[in-house]
């Protein structure tokens, strides 16, 4: 009886035993979002930090000296080139200027009268009457007061010269800025403060850097009769402030910092760019056509160079080491190791490892 029962409880045990020892349950599959690879044009910029600097700058300074009558701008203002800014006192300017046409006048009788006499006196030295020397002095006095007319014509040019600067007028079109004397004030040629500083905000120009390796690919572009290159200004929060033309090139790269300064010209039509700003500045050097690209959360770091999981046919994943190119405008390069179409990880790798097993929601690149 007793080794029934034993028996019974020994058949019981295996007959346990092999339900625990079957064949292990599938693994289940990691929930990660992928994204198809492929191509498209990419843009090439190269970036630099630069800062804007107006196209012209002025500082208007009175060019003769007296009482300032008038201030005609506002401050802050836009003037165009020739507007009239301000007026001082002209009264003592006309009163030279009058003095000077009545010296003209006097001279130009008197010029009138010694050119008479001289054709008296060729007409006499014909008949013999007077002597070679009287008209020598006819000549000469003729010649003195042609050169006291043209000294007249000085006089009143210079004169009248004095007397239109009395009416400051804007040199340039631009924004005046704050006004540095009022109406009452006794002004001084060419005096150091000037009356207000004129800045040409339209167009407007961006000075920038690059890195020296960046000049090959410029190069192509400094031909003579090459299209210019397009810049873009970014601002801090990344927002398009401008587009405009690279115009130059600076002649030397900086042998202290190994950067090359480049220059570019905006319309500035919004008013968007504002001297002394700092942005950043991209020009377009060139377009890699159907270039093959991924995002960039794609690529992994690892110990052999760049790598992504690449989604088999049987939704297991590989772990495909990558040649990377250039990094732009959210995309990344990839010069060998993926095939436009290939689907690959783009986030969840951090559960992965070579041979796992995943299900995946295409998420729109």
């Amino acid at each position: 009886m007793l080794a029934a029962i034993v028996a019974v409880f020994i058949w019981r045990k295996d007959a346990a035993s092999s339900k625990t020892n079957g064949p292990p349950p599938a693994p289940a599959a990691i929930a990660v979002l992928a994204t198809q690879v492929t191509t498209r044009d990419v843009p090439i910029w190269l970036t630099g930090i630069g800062t804007v600097q107006a196209f012209n700058t002025v500082t208007v300074r009175p060019r003769v000296s007296g009482a300032l009558e008038k201030v005609n701008f506002t401050e802050g203002s836009m003037v165009k080139e020739g507007d009239i800014l301000a007026h001082i006192d002209p009264r003592p300017y006309q009163s030279t200027l009058d003095q000077a046409l009545a010296r003209q006048a006097q001279n130009a009788a008197q010029l009138r009268n010694a050119r008479q006499e001289l054709a008296r006196v060729e007409t006499l030295i014909k008949e013999r009457a007077v002597s070679e020397q009287n008209l020598d002095q006819a000549q000469a006095t003729v010649a003195q007061f042609e050169a006291v007319a043209q000294a007249d014509t000085a006089a009143i040019a210079a004169a009248q010269l004095d007397l239109d600067f009395t009416t400051v007028r804007a040199p340039i079109s631009g924004r005046t800025g704050i006004r540095q004397l009022d109406a009452g004030n006794v002004v001084t040629a060419n005096q150091p403060a000037g009356l207000v500083m004129l800045t040409q905000l339209q167009p407007i120009t961006v000075l920038f850097t690059l890195p020296q390796q960046h000049l090959p690919a410029l190069r192509a572009h400094m031909q003579p009769g090459a299209a210019p290159l397009t810049v873009q200004a970014i601002g801090e929060d990344g927002t398009l402030l401008d587009e405009g033309k690279l115009e130059l090139v600076d002649n030397q790269i900086d042998m202290t910092t190994g950067t090359l300064k480049l220059k570019a010209v905006f319309s500035n039509e919004k008013l968007a760019l504002w001297p002394g700003q700092f942005i950043t500045s991209r020009v377009l050097v060139d377009t890699r056509k159907d270039a093959t690209v991924v995002p960039p959360e794609v690529i992994q770091p690892g110990l052999d160079g760049p790598f992504a999981y690449l989604i088999k046919p049987d939704n297991t994943v590989e772990a495909r080491p990558l040649q990377t190119g250039l990094n732009l405008d959210g995309w990344t390069i990839i010069e060998k190791g993926l095939n436009p179409g290939d689907r690959v990880v783009r986030d969840g790798q951090n559960k992965l490892k070579p041979g796992s097993l995943v299900s995946h929601k295409e998420v729109q690149s």
